[in-house]
């Protein structure tokens, strides 16, 4: 597998990771042989230190440091909530306009433990569709803008299951008819949640990179195909 590289320079190096790929080897998955930590290490020949994490189904802007002073330069941005994260998801029905989740989500390791957790969310576009889903006779979807103020386990997908807009594609926090439908019509078989943007400083000159990841086939045929701005025109 070949990464498409979307920034590099001799502090850093930021990838358009692809849904289904781990970031790195993890016991939760053991028997999955690729993982983009070793891709790309592979590919430009050097050793990388991942910065952060995407989930496995999770696409898009994913940055690694290629020395371990950038590596702390870049945890330490982001424990001080300093990088600014921007994800684009398809969910269920209409969402409101705009809007900020604050709802404590519980530990999914530590069941007894409760953290803060916040989620601002601005709607894109809107869709309806003449094609039953479920109870429904039409399906409806929208487009959705997604900035984590908190890093929180599942974050995105647990705030919009919460706000009874799952994620399409979920199949862990979401709904399972939508889910089937589009596996059933458009056949997709991804969770619809892709990290189309990342600024973080640099360690040296301070200037903000601005990192930003297109769409990938399956997301950009979802969203035209459900009448929704697609990679050509979303914002």
């Amino acid at each position: 597998m070949h990464l498409n590289i979307l920034y590099a320079d001799q502090h850093y190096v930021a990838i358009n990771k692809p849904s289904g790929l781990l970031v790195h080897r993890s016991a939760l998955d053991k028997h999955a042989t690729q993982f983009a930590l070793q891709l790309l290490r592979d590919q430009i020949g050097q050793v990388v230190y991942p910065c952060h994490r995407l989930d496995r189904p999770t696409s898009g802007a994913l940055l690694f440091a290629l020395s371990a002073d950038a590596a702390r330069h870049a945890q330490i941005e982001f424990s001080e909530r300093r990088v600014v994260k921007t994800y684009h998801a398809i969910v269920r029905g209409w969402v409101d306009h705009q809007g900020v989740v604050d709802y404590k989500l519980r530990s999914e390791d530590m069941p007894s433990k409760y953290f803060e957790a916040k989620t601002n969310y601005r709607c894109i576009g809107q869709s309806e569709i003449d094609l039953p889903v479920g109870r429904y006779s039409k399906g409806r979807f929208s487009l959705v803008e997604l900035q984590p103020l908190t890093g929180r386990k599942h974050q995105l997908r647990r705030h919009l299951a919460h706000l009874r807009h799952p994620i399409l594609g979920d199949t862990r926090h979401g709904d399972g008819a939508q889910n089937r439908f589009i596996r059933e019509h458009f056949d997709c078989n991804r969770l619809l949640l892709h990290a189309c943007k990342l600024k973080i400083a640099h360690p040296r000159s301070k200037e903000i990179i601005t990192l930003h990841a297109d769409y990938d086939e399956t997301f950009s045929r979802l969203s035209k195909s459900l009448k929704l701005p697609h990679r050509e025109n979303a914002p």
